[in-house]
């Protein structure tokens, strides 16, 4: 079967909407109201929707891989943004090097985990 994919999108839940939608922002995502209670929020051409649902198991299980160039550029950037002190909640984990590649951490305000990596080339 051929898909002719365009995109993945999944849906994330946050446990405080308002503050999730500000966190993303600031991290440099575009976002485009849906409606009061629903985002999508994009860069670069992909994306993902934010809702203003929060299921304990469902958000604490969640995990997202953003791919990027360059994982050390990335991750000086997101020190910049000191996030873990603008949020609570946020946590950052420094790159590890894997056989794959080498990888970083983001907890979002709600939790969600971000694992932000670079593959090997």
């Amino acid at each position: 079967m051929k898909h002719k994919a365009k995109s993945i999108r999944p849906f994330i839940g946050s446990k405080d909407f308002r503050i999730s939608r500000r966190f993303y922002q600031d991290l440099g995502f575009k976002e485009n109201v849906l409606a009061p209670n629903f985002s999508y929020f994009e860069t670069e051409g992909i994306g993902f929707y934010l809702q203003d649902a929060y299921v304990k198991d469902w958000v604490d299980n969640t995990m997202l891989f953003l791919e990027v160039e360059d994982v050390s550029q990335f991750w000086t950037a997101l020190l910049d943004l000191d996030l873990s002190i603008k949020y609570e909640n946020v946590k950052l984990v420094p790159i590890r090097e894997m056989d794959w590649g080498k990888e970083c951490f983001i907890h979002d305000p709600s939790g969600i985990l971000w694992h932000i990596g670079e593959f090997n080339k």
